[in-house]
């Protein structure tokens, strides 16, 4: 039964996103519709989080807006993101960024070598 499942699942990714890791600085572009209306909207900013696998996979992405963090929760597999672009990779030694929050300003995060 679960052979049935994982080929459903399969089926049903989005392989035209990149790869990308906690710690990289992203790009997103996403269609909002606001009436009847759609337009695209970019948000960049590092990823937090990455959290659960397959198509029910989500990550968190944290910009800072005039001096005031902003964090959005995106599923992967949304059809809600037009596209997603990786401006910069960085280095980091943790799973979650949470402690990201208590920083006001901007924090560094290393840049990791262009293979």
């Amino acid at each position: 039964m679960s052979n049935v499942i994982d080929r459903i699942t399969l089926r049903q990714r989005r392989t035209d996103l990149p790869e990308f890791r906690v710690g990289d600085t992203v790009r997103v572009a996403l269609k909002i519709k606001e009436g009847n209306k759609e337009r695209i909207q970019n948000f960049e900013g590092i990823v937090v989080a990455r959290k659960g696998s397959g198509i029910s996979e989500t990550f968190t992405v944290r910009k800072e807006s005039a001096g005031i963090g902003v964090k959005r929760v995106l599923p992967l597999n949304t059809p809600k993101i037009q596209s997603l672009e990786v401006v910069k990779k960085g280095k980091v030694r943790r799973v979650k960024l949470n402690f990201l929050d208590s920083y006001v300003g901007t924090y560094k995060i290393k840049e990791r070598g262009r293979n």
